[in-house]
């Protein structure tokens, strides 16, 4: 089956295991892309269980990671952030036509290394005792998904080079909450996901330079225009600047984001 309308059968699959699993399976005989097909946006995406229950960020609660319930509601929204992002990294995949097939095969790379991130902590959370589905979740991720889906530009600099990248700088502080919680196997799979994320942003921020440069924008001054114009969240310190640079942020990005 050609790459981008496997991507969108997989983006409508549902159950987060198994959706997890296809992902990584087809990874490992990936097809070719058609990056010219236009293919038709089905009715009901992304494909996703009925729990958890979605509420709006406020009404999350905080997550403790010094109780074992605090622990696993905490590793439970990572998991959610992870099932997330594979669903918004084969959306990539299916809805932009028109790229290098490099793009599309880079894209369903991150879906398949999102999906092992979702694995390991799914069973990392069944060892607290829970499973994913069991606490409340929100939809950030998604809902800057589905706001620049008519326009590729936007989505590559607001979803991973944005939201995504909020992960290289939240990751050493909350590893460093969870190793004074003596949660070592949660501390190790974070470093899978940081080692990994790095990588993803540096594809979100190689294609956002590209299709700026094809469209005649500058990457640096169109990015505040972005934000501004699709609210995006703002970012706050502190920031990992090593990770930023490692996933391709230049100097001049990072001093605009500390001085914001």
């Amino acid at each position: 089956m050609e790459l981008r309308t496997e991507a969108l059968r997989l983006l409508r699959l549902a159950d987060p295991a198994a959706k997890a699993q296809a992902v990584r399976e087809r990874f490992a005989a990936l097809p070719a892309a058609d990056p010219a097909l236009d293919l038709p946006e089905p009715a009901g995406l992304p494909g996703r269980p009925e729990r958890p229950r979605l509420v709006q960020p406020k009404d999350v609660p905080t997550r403790s990671p010094f109780t074992r319930e605090g622990r696993a509601a905490l590793l439970h929204a990572i998991a959610h952030i992870e099932f997330n992002a594979i669903n918004l990294a084969l959306d990539a995949c299916w809805r932009f036509p028109g790229f290098p097939a490099a793009f599309y095969a880079d894209w369903f790379r991150v879906a398949a290394e999102e999906a092992l991130h979702f694995t390991l902590l799914r069973g990392h959370l069944r060892t607290l005792g829970a499973d994913y589905g069991d606490f409340d979740a929100h939809d950030g991720l998604w809902l800057m998904t589905a706001r620049t889906a008519h326009d590729p530009v936007a989505r590559l600099a607001l979803v991973p080079r944005t939201l995504e990248a909020r992960g290289l700088d939240a990751t050493p502080p909350l590893q460093a909450k969870l190793a004074r919680a003596g949660d070592a196997r949660a501390v190790e799979i974070l470093d899978v996901i940081l080692r990994d994320e790095i990588g993803h942003v540096e594809i979100g921020n190689r294609w956002y330079r590209y299709a700026c440069e094809r469209a005649g924008l500058d990457p640096e001054a169109l990015y505040p225009t972005l934000v501004e114009r699709y609210a995006a969240p703002r970012l706050r310190p502190p920031y990992n600047e090593a990770a930023r640079r490692a996933a391709g942020f230049s100097q001049a990005e990072i001093d605009w984001l500390t001085r914001s």
